[in-house]
């Protein structure tokens, strides 16, 4: 094949990027957009599907531009996405209403009386989707309660790449990993469960028809193309969720290979060649190929409690950054290098949001433990990141008892600019670190699966062959000890204050300004 390059597009959670990549897999022309988050009250997170859709529009087309190459040198373009998004559209595909986000909790009450009886537990074994606000199951059921006369005019409940495919083809297709994301679909059978049909009220006809990961389109629009700057017969590969196509553009794709990224919120994920469920119910398990499977869990609260520490408690370091060119982040980060592992004995438990894996409670909040007189800013932003730390090795700790051992943990996100938060996830953890010298773990990924898709690649394992990795670190095994003490009072914390964490939402749900 003559082909020159294929677009790795990512629609992620705050902004859509495009990355063109030569099919040696190295980087040919790049362009991202942000887009806005709207939150109109306590829980709800919502985002404008043609926002997003103009922001793909617009990464696209200047990507070509920037990349200097034509229409008939696109081998193809592959996609990436957030996951458990929802989008109510009428029979010609027009939202209805704002897309409802992963971190939209709106659904709460929903998912507690779903879960409260038998049900949960046996939605859990056949989807392998713990019970959670954030799965588009529980997002329909409050549609259907709380805005019935819009249900009735619902003709589809989509997610955001299957909005931006149908836009591009005409068609409504989903992915099996997107798919397996929603809480409806059936991981033993591998089609739309019937029983949570009948729950939601929907009709088969209402969700999208699953295909493949390595599914290709191969008829776009024609104004469309031509405004993207690709040729109408382009390919499309369908790709998967954003964190099934970390895993493979992170290369840890055998067993005992662990990719963990923090960018906004925060997941670890680990492939097997099988689904698993856990007993205890604390990770999801979602479907990539025929051949593979993505067993993780992930957090709601990542970089955006750091983001929370600066908005909140660094205005000035802000004003100086801009003024100086620099990173207000790299500032943080070297406020925190001043303070010792274990900050002094601050413990921040980051549940700004609520909190997916492992615990899997919407009611959580956040809490600073072990507060006095001689903390300053300093131990603060350090806390807060050791905080995220602990969330994440909790995850670990529930995926190997689950799967089996580790043996290579790859990070990517965000996190990896900070030296100091890097080194404390390996403190944390007690186990080394590695980073990979391909920076965009998601958009990679799915170029990659679309490269196989396409013949360029015979096995998906070949990405190995492109990825080198950048550095290691190493863990302090000082400064894991005492990590491992303040994790066990972390944890400690968290179970003494379920009662008092569901009242105190309660309230912030019902109070009102």
């Amino acid at each position: 094949m003559h082909k020159e390059a294929i677009f790795g597009v990512d629609i992620g959670t705050t902004g859509c990027r495009a990355v063109l990549y030569r099919v040696d897999g190295t980087i040919l022309a790049s362009h991202s957009i942000d887009y806005p988050l709207y939150t109109p009250e306590s829980d709800w997170a919502e985002q404008d599907p043609d926002e997003i859709y103009q922001a793909f529009v617009t990464v696209v087309s200047k990507a070509m531009v920037q990349s200097g190459i034509t229409a008939k040198d696109i081998a193809g373009m592959s996609f990436s996405s957030a996951l458990h998004s929802l989008i109510p559209v009428d029979a010609a595909g027009t939202p209805l209403y704002r897309m409802l986000t992963w971190a939209d909790n709106r659904a709460q009450s929903y998912k507690e009386k779903v879960a409260s009886g038998d049900d949960g537990k046996a939605i859990y074994s056949r989807t392998a989707c713990p019970p959670h606000p954030m799965f588009p199951l529980y997002k329909i059921l409050w549609f259907r309660y709380e805005r019935p006369e819009m249900f009735q005019k619902i003709a589809k409940f989509i997610g955001i790449k299957e909005y931006i495919i149908h836009r591009l083809t005409g068609k409504y297709i989903i992915d099996k990993s997107i798919a397996s994301g929603s809480g409806l679909y059936n991981n033993q059978t591998l089609s739309w469960d019937e029983q949570l049909l009948e729950l939601t009220g929907l009709r088969q006809d209402q969700l999208s028809e699953v295909v493949p990961t390595t599914h290709i389109e191969r008829q776009i629009d024609p104004q469309i193309a031509q405004s993207l700057g690709i040729a109408p017969d382009t390919p499309l590969i369908m790709g998967g969720g954003d964190g099934m196509m970390n895993c493979i553009g992170s290369g840890a794709i055998n067993p005992g290979q662990l990719t963990l990224t923090i960018g906004t919120s925060g997941a670890v994920r680990v492939i097997t060649t099988k689904p698993y469920n856990d007993p205890k119910g604390r990770t999801w398990c979602y479907n990539l190929s025929e051949d593979y499977w993505v067993l993780g869990g992930a957090i709601t609260n990542g970089g955006i409690a750091l983001r929370w520490a600066k908005e909140k408690f660094a205005s000035t370091e802000q004003k100086v950054a801009e003024r100086l060119g620099l990173d207000a982040y790299d500032i943080l980060s070297r406020y925190a290098e001043q303070k010792p592992a274990g900050s002094d004995g601050l413990i921040m438990l980051p549940f700004f949001a609520g909190e997916r894996a492992p615990y899997w409670n919407a009611n959580a909040r956040g809490v600073l433990f072990g507060l006095n007189l001689n903390h300053g800013k300093r131990h603060l932003v350090r806390a807060t990141m050791e905080g995220i730390c602990y969330r994440m090795y909790s995850i670990l700790q529930a995926l190997e008892e689950v799967s089996g051992q580790v043996t290579e943990i790859r990070v990517s996100g965000s996190f990896t600019r900070s030296r100091l938060w890097v080194q404390i996830l390996a403190d944390v953890f007690g186990r080394v670190i590695t980073v990979p010298g391909e920076p965009e773990g998601a958009a990679y990924g799915a170029a990659v699966l679309g490269l196989y898709a396409l013949g360029f690649l015979h096995d998906i394992k070949e990405v190995g062959n492109f990825i080198n990795i950048k550095e290691r670190y190493y863990p302090s095994t000082e400064n894991h000890e005492r990590y491992q003490q303040l994790f066990k009072i972390y944890e400690r914390i968290y179970w003494n204050l379920q009662q008092e964490f569901e009242e105190i939402a309660k309230i912030q749900r019902t109070w009102k300004n």
